[in-house]
């Protein structure tokens, strides 16, 4: 199994406990992690709207074009101008975390739980995000809008995945 991770602006967790997430749609008391594949979408401080996408083996060479620069490499990630501020300054780390307890979710690619605590084997400063989207060849894509361009992502053939688009505020799109 690939590296497992959770990502917080609280450097100071010593054992994550489980806990029933109310806005999500399993009631079971979780410990949550993502995989290292899919971390990039947690380079983010926590409430932080983003979007992210990339192409996978059915997306069309014409939505290669319109979203992905012409490049089927390339990951995209997007950011509402008004929280370009936060975004360059807030502090997030990495808890690196053992996965003998964890499970597949299923239901959301790169997402893991675990029904029983779990100390973290590690912590890793993630330093300027910004610098990190770049050295890890990641578009960080500033927009004035976010939604306009989500709704031409989620009617494409590209793989996304949105997280805290609540936190928009309301935009009449």
């Amino acid at each position: 199994m690939a590296d497992l991770w959770h990502f917080s602006q609280d450097d100071s967790i010593l054992r994550f406990e489980p806990r029933a997430n109310p806005g999500h749609d399993s009631p079971e008391a979780l410990v949550w992690a993502i995989d290292s594949a899919h971390a990039p979408a947690y380079w983010f401080p926590r409430e932080c709207p983003r979007g992210t996408y990339w192409a996978v083996s059915k997306t069309t060479d014409e939505d290669v074009e319109r979203l992905l620069l012409g490049d089927r490499s390339v990951r995209v990630h997007l950011l509402q101008a008004d929280w370009l501020e936060e975004f360059r300054n807030t502090r997030v780390v990495a808890y690196r975390l053992p996965s003998e307890t964890f499970e597949s979710y299923g239901r959301a690619a790169g997402h893991w739980v675990s029904r029983h605590p779990v100390e973290p084997l590690e912590l890793v400063e993630l330093g300027d995000l910004l610098k990190k989207h770049a050295e890890a060849g990641i578009v960080l894509r500033i927009v004035p809008k976010l939604m306009p361009v989500w709704h031409q992502v989620i009617a494409s053939t590209v793989e996304f995945s949105g997280i805290r688009l609540r936190n928009l505020e309301p935009q009449g799109d």
